[in-house]
């Protein structure tokens, strides 16, 4: 199953108190919280290459699965991470004390975000 195309943001749940939790400042998360973001997915057998824009804001990370990269966190942080896949239609991986799981069913993507007893999740569709 490829992960290739553009999928834009339906909804989320948790947004405010985990940025909170990850340390964003208010008047981000109020700019944040109801921007439509747009995730492209760029996928080349085990190279993905994943850019998310959220108004002026763009996230860009490239990995390989199963091998380590540099990844930006959406504070801006860069960190070290392995991305794993799980069948043929999960990504996971642990960002820094953060779980993020991606799967892809049929033209949605679920993407899940978990820190400590804390979870973000956001559904996004392909367009």
């Amino acid at each position: 199953m490829s992960f290739t195309g553009k999928y834009e943001l339906q909804s989320q749940e948790n947004f405010e108190p985990f940025m909170k939790a990850l340390g964003l400042p208010d008047d981000q998360i109020q700019k944040g919280k109801d921007i439509k973001s747009i995730s492209e997915i760029v996928q080349d057998g085990k190279k993905f290459k994943i850019t998310v824009t959220t108004g002026s804001k763009v996230l860009h990370n490239e990995f390989v699965i199963g091998e380590e990269c540099e990844m930006e966190m959406l504070t801006g942080e860069k960190v070290k991470a392995v991305v794993q896949m799980e069948g043929n239609n999960r990504l996971v991986a642990n960002l820094k004390g953060l779980k993020s799981v991606t799967e892809l069913n049929g033209d949605t993507i679920t993407n899940t975000l978990t820190m400590g007893d804390l979870t973000y999740k956001r559904i996004s569709k392909r367009i």
